[in-house]
C-alpha cells in the first residue's frame, strides 16, 4: 500500500544543518529499502495559491487553505505493506522529532481508475 506522509511545522521552524542531513540519511536509506517512491520539501505556505472554482469562475487566493498553525512543508510518497510500517517509518523520519507528520492511505482503488 502507498502512504503520503504530509510534514507540518509552524512558523517558528527553522530546520538546521545537521537535521537536513539526517533528513538525506533518512531518505537514502528508504530509497534502498525501496520504501520511499518521492519526497520534497516544499517553499514556504505562503508562496502558496489556493484555488477554487465556483459557478465556472476561479477564485485564486494568496496562502495555505489551511488555517492551522502548523503548515505543510515536506511530503514523501512510501509504499509499506501495512499501516503499522507505514506508521513506523514515519516515526522514523527526522522530521517526526522537529515537527509533526501525519500518515495518509492512497485511495489505490479510486487511483487505479
Amino acid at each position: 500500500m502507498k502512504y503520503l506522509l504530509i510534514i507540518g511545522h509552524d512558523d517558528n521552524f527553522g530546520p538546521s544543518q545537521s537535521l537536513i542531513s539526517r533528513i538525506m540519511d533518512w531518505n537514502e536509506e528508504m530509497s534502498e529499502r525501496k520504501i520511499l517512491l518521492d519526497s520534497n520539501p516544499l517553499k514556504p505556505w505562503i508562496e502558496a495559491k489556493t484555488i477554487r472554482v465556483r459557478n465556472g469562475k476561479p477564485e485564486v487566493l494568496p496562502g495555505s487553505f489551511s488555517d492551522s498553525t502548523e503548515k505543510i512543508s515536506a511530503y514523501a510518497l512510501v509504499s509499506c505493506k501495512s499501516e503499522s510500517e507505514a506508521i513506523s517509518i514515519a516515526c522514523a523520519h527526522p522530521m517526526a522529532m522537529e515537527a509533526v507528520i501525519e500518515v495518509r492511505p492512497i485511495w489505490e482503488d479510486i487511483a487505479a481508475m
